[in-house]
């Protein structure tokens, strides 16, 4: 012990508000692997359980951020008019012409390892162009673009299509054809580019170890 150094006092003879200075230096200042562990879960925990449920509050959606994890709604080729020869005969066959899709939010779609704000919208009065996200069977959220909708007695289906694709997808775990309203979580409004690769790479490391 440096000599005048007054040894630390026991926790159990601090007051609250030495014990608050303590834990407070302990966090911010302490240069040690136990503060930088701290310091990750207390980062987690605030946007895991205040940060996403507020947001996803004002937002009016449980799901509010999500990481866009495929590549089916980035343009190839990247230069619109190009992308459009080569997939108008699909979006005709639908009624949406070049000049209403060039009005559409992210017209130029986006890239897999995107992050994509949502905020909530009734199913019933959704946009044609708009960008949604609904569950599938896939064990996450699909996002692509809402082309349309039909009904089949009393039952309302919703239809969308990944940019990218060539068609709609009929499968077993991709239904594009039949989206249930209740199935579907919010819509696209804010892109923040390649944010989403922390996750997407999380998840894969996560993978690889179990």
């Amino acid at each position: 012990m440096a000599k005048g150094k007054k040894p630390a006092k026991p926790w159990a003879e601090l007051s609250w508000k030495e014990r608050w200075q303590r834990v407070w230096h302990f966090i911010w200042y302490e240069d040690s692997l136990a503060s930088w562990l701290v310091n990750i879960v207390l980062a987690f925990v605030l946007i895991k359980f205040i940060l996403y449920p507020g947001l996803g509050l004002a937002l009016g959606t449980q799901f509010p951020v999500v990481a866009v994890v495929s590549s089916s709604m980035e343009h190839h080729p990247a230069d619109f008019d190009e992308w459009w020869m080569a997939n108008e005969d699909f979006y005709l066959s639908k009624n949406i012409t070049k000049f209403d899709f060039m009005t559409y939010p992210f017209k130029n779609g986006f890239n897999k390892g995107d992050i994509m704000i949502l905020r909530g919208v009734d199913p019933e009065e959704v946009e044609p162009g708009t960008v949604i996200v609904y569950w599938s069977r896939k064990p996450y959220p699909i996002i692509h673009r809402y082309v349309g909708s039909y009904t089949e007695g009393e039952q309302v289906f919703l239809t969308s299509k990944g940019d990218n694709n060539p068609a709609m997808v009929q499968t077993f775990d991709l239904n594009e054809f039949r989206i249930m309203p209740e199935q579907v979580v919010g819509q696209a409004v804010l892109r923040i580019p390649y944010l989403g690769y922390v996750k997407i790479w999380a998840v894969e490391l996560l993978g690889l170890l179990f």
